[in-house]
This record gives C-alpha cells, sequence and structure tokens, in this order.
C-alpha cells in the first residue's frame, strides 16, 4: 500500500510541476516549438540525431534474449 502511495505521489509530483511550467509560458507568453530547436543545430549534429533516430526505430523491439 506505502508503494502505491509513493508512486501515486510521483506522478501527481510530474504533474504539477507540469501545470506550473505550462502557466508560466503562458503568462510570459513563450511558444515551444520542436521544430524549431534544429534549426540552430550544426549539419553534424543533424546527421547525428537523424542516424540515431532512425536506428532507433529499425531496432524498435528487437532485444536479444
Amino acid at each position: 500500500m506505502l508503494m502505491w502511495i509513493w508512486a501515486g505521489g510521483c506522478i501527481l509530483f510530474l504533474l504539477a510541476m507540469g501545470a506550473i511550467a505550462d502557466r508560466l509560458a503562458l503568462r510570459r507568453d513563450i511558444e515551444f516549438h520542436p521544430e524549431e530547436g534544429i534549426k540552430n543545430a550544426t549539419d553534424a549534429e543533424q546527421i547525428y540525431v537523424e542516424n540515431y533516430l532512425n536506428e532507433t526505430k529499425n531496432t524498435n523491439n528487437n532485444i536479444p534474449l
């Protein structure tokens, strides 16, 4: 029972932190665009991220037993 209370507390804490971050972003007119972040990366960083994402997509759920 104690573990469920602890896990529930952690989940509620994370949700509360997200709500606080959203409120602050709304008050300060901060907009988050994930596509904008990659535009400031170098060519090498873009290639690395794209290669990593492609490799993750290809090897998803291929865990050797």
